[in-house]
């Protein structure tokens, strides 16, 4: 019998965890993709980079909202069995409400476990992927990105300017400025041109102009009738450099182990430059990692105090709003823990996640002593 109905209470608030998690994770999912459409219209990426690149980043959300998902279905659950009078069926089995508790406690370790996954393996891994495609991606959109009497920058080490577009694509009056190196640039100028699409590579095709080559103080210059530039040789200005959100985690734990014991557990790619400089940050990546995961037990012990009162007992309701906000605020404070650890090296930090829940648990075994 105990089994059963601790079955049909785990069957519900997984069934709503999954509802509410996939739903809040496609609506942040949506309007972040219209956020990357950015990627197209002003970096000149191809459709397909987008896609990738949008997908790939569905992982990071969903493990960013477990923690609060994960408490509203309990908090909202247990209210439901507490309106229906369904919690009766626990207290009139002899079940003790510590050891209720204890049984979601221990479920929630499920969750702590999914999102150390998430956090660890996974989202480095698809963020890492997403890096990847805009690397690897040409500048698919470079067309459509031409604008008439507008400095036109997507690429790196290039400018164009074009005095007029017409409607089948010919441009007129085109200046472009290649950055060659630090002191050394070459301008071009043309009376007309068009961008023609080729083996899936845009070319400039230019006429009646001329070359400028700037080298320090020396300018030399040479007219054209023709001349071709092939674009896929520049890139587009998207940060290509990995971020620290997509290092893989054994990478960062190698580089903490180098800068402090003087240890590499694995060779750092060529892409992680592992400098004193960086700890801060990669401390506090790790926390979110690692650390931060352990806030869930908390967060589900919170939401399961609203068992210790019941619906008829005087001043429920402003017990279930001061229970909301104090979970509520849980969890805003380990998203605020991760931000200050790296800058404060203070140990306190990673025990936080503890202590939190030493707190809740002695409240919890106090209260219902006295009012069992």
């Amino acid at each position: 019998m105990k089994k059963i109905i601790y079955n049909q209470l785990l069957k519900d608030i997984t069934k709503f965890f999954l509802l509410s998690s996939l739903s809040l994770s496609l609506i942040i999912w949506i309007i972040q993709a219209v956020n990357f459409l950015d990627f197209i219209s002003e970096d000149g990426h191809g459709l397909k980079t987008y896609f990738y690149i949008t997908i790939l980043n569905f992982p990071k959300i969903f493990s960013r909202i477990i923690p609060f998902c994960i408490f509203i279905s309990i908090f909202y659950t247990l209210n439901r069995y507490e309106f229906k009078n369904e919690l009766l069926i626990f207290w009139n089995i002899g079940i003790g409400k510590i050891k209720f508790i204890n049984v979601l406690l221990i479920f929630s370790l499920f969750f702590l476990l999914i999102q150390i996954i998430l956090n660890t393996l996974i989202v480095p891994k698809t963020l890492d992927s997403a890096r990847g495609f805009i690397r690897s991606s040409s500048v698919d959109f470079f067309p459509n990105l031409i604008k008439e009497k507008k400095f036109i920058d997507v690429v790196e080490k290039l400018t164009i300017f074009v005095d007029k577009k017409e409607k089948d694509g010919k441009l007129k009056n085109i200046y472009l400025k290649d950055q060659l190196a630090n002191d050394q640039s070459q301008i071009i100028y043309a009376e007309n041109g068009k961008i023609v699409s080729e083996d899936g590579s845009n070319y400039l095709i230019l006429n009646n102009g001329s070359f400028i080559d700037i080298d320090k103080s020396k300018i030399t210059s040479f007219a054209f009738k023709k001349t071709e530039i092939n674009l896929a040789k520049y890139s587009s200005k998207s940060t290509k450099t990995p971020k620290f959100q997509e290092i893989e985690t054994i990478y960062l734990i190698s580089c903490l182990s180098k800068l402090n014991y003087n240890k590499e557990l694995v060779n750092l790619p060529s892409y992680f430059l592992c400098q004193r400089n960086s700890e801060n940050d990669i401390d506090e990546e790790l926390f979110k990692r690692i650390i931060k995961p352990f806030f869930i037990p908390t967060i589900v012990l919170i939401a399961s105090l609203i068992i210790i009162f019941s619906k008829d007992s005087f001043g429920y309701n402003k017990f279930q709003i001061l229970l909301f906000s104090i979970g509520f605020f849980t969890i805003v404070i380990s998203e605020i823990t991760a931000r200050y650890v790296g800058n404060t090296k203070i140990e306190f930090f990673l025990f936080l996640p503890i202590i939190f829940f030493i707190i809740g648990y002695l409240f919890l075994f106090l209260k219902i002593r006295i009012n069992p």
